[in-house]
């Protein structure tokens, strides 16, 4: 049966109040919003609301339009010309802190005898990096422009590259149901290719954009130009066997690169505003707390299993940071500014849930993990940058 009118806007008034009020509360504690957000849906999920229906298929397709939408935004937030001046050292800090994590997350699996997509979907969730979070505190510390903070930044947005690709692999996985070496690698040349083609040839698309968009006198055409270039990009990656999200990051890549970049990232906020945290709240409502229940089967293992993925999360994140080099360069500051996972790790998490891969309580351990790397990062970075 077709969902009414009257239940989208109920579920999307508690939602959206959920979101917010929970985000000011985290944002009050010096801690990121979308941590608040993630709360607000535990707490649903929790039946602080007695309608609320977290397995409506209507809720989650506007957290999948959420995604989309978040990860344009990523892309608008990347600037192309600064992730190619990086430089090796900022590449060998994202790279060291995608290997280890993954290869942790799948070794740690995988001695539980959970291997195959399972331990897939966990050595993914801990490879991201969240760079706003990250971003975040630098600047309240007015660190931006010092190396370290360099450093951490261009690693940080070749992880997101390297994340959306690998996104797009395990999203691959979860559709066929199985992994395999030779659709992993299918994949991961299509999504390449991808951004390689389009970054060549949109800036001529784009430029040809923006100059038709600057003649048009109606209300809203940036923003409604900007959605709609996304939402084309997202469904011509996946007509051509990649995943949506990589043309929405693409997208914003893009788009960074015009003169407009900051009209449209104004413009494309509200809009995001109220889509994104539909899928933050709708991860945190899938989350089962009382998996985590000491007293009952199978709690004291997830509690161990949940440690055991935020001890290593760390761990391997501080190593990447040894892979700096340079003079006076404080690299555990900049192994601690790769520690948040943030809101990436929460997509893969909640694309293996939707897919069946991950039950509850496992889907439970990785989300606990994303929580707690998320904050302990801004008080280590305050200190180590001290």
């Amino acid at each position: 049966m077709e969902p009414s009118i009257e239940f989208v806007l109920a579920h999307l008034i508690v939602i959206l109040l959920s979101a917010k009020l929970f985000g000011e509360l985290a944002e009050r504690l010096g801690q990121p919003p979308v941590l608040g957000e993630l709360l607000g849906g535990v707490a649903l999920g929790l039946g602080v609301v007695r309608f609320f229906q977290p397995n409506a298929p209507i809720l989650h397709v506007l957290s999948e339009l959420g995604v989309i939408l978040l990860m344009f935004q990523t892309g608008l937030h990347s600037d192309l010309d600064e992730l190619l001046k990086v430089g090796s050292t900022s590449f060998a800090v994202a790279a060291t802190g995608v290997v280890l994590p993954f290869l942790a997350g799948w070794g740690a699996m995988a001695a539980l005898g959970r291997g195959g997509l399972q331990a897939v979907f966990v050595g993914a969730a801990m490879t991201a990096t969240s760079v706003g979070i990250t971003a975040r505190v630098l600047a309240d510390l007015g660190k931006l422009q010092s190396r370290e903070a360099r450093i951490v930044l261009g690693a940080a947005v070749i992880d997101d590259v390297i994340g959306v690709i690998l996104l797009a692999v395990v999203s691959g996985a979860a559709a066929t149901g199985a992994f395999s070496g030779a659709l992993a690698l299918k994949t991961t040349l299509l999504s390449a290719g991808f951004l390689a083609a389009a970054l060549w040839l949109g800036p001529h698309l784009t430029a040809r954009l923006v100059k038709l968009v600057d003649r048009m006198r109606v209300r809203g055409v940036l923003v409604a130009s900007a959605v709609v270039f996304a939402f084309a990009l997202a469904l011509l990656a996946h007509a051509l066997g990649t995943a949506l999200i990589v043309g929405a990051f693409t997208a914003g890549i893009l788009l960074a690169g015009t003169e407009r970049r900051v009209d449209v990232e104004a413009a494309i906020s509200p809009v995001a505003d109220l889509f994104v945290p539909v899928f933050f709240v709708m991860v945190g409502a899938q989350v089962d707390l009382t998996a985590y229940n000491p007293f009952q089967s199978g709690g004291p293992a997830l509690i161990a299993l949940t440690a055991a993925l935020i001890l290593l999360a760390i761990v391997t994140k501080l190593a990447a940071g040894w892979a700096a080099r340079g003079p006076g360069l404080k690299r555990l500051a900049v192994g601690v500014g790769m520690v948040p996972r943030g809101e990436v790790g929460l997509i893969f998490a909640g694309i293996g849930l939707a897919a069946g891969i991950l039950d509850k309580p496992l889907y439970a351990a990785i989300v606990g993990m994303v929580v707690a790397t998320t904050f302990v990062a801004p008080p280590l970075l305050k200190k180590t940058l001290a």
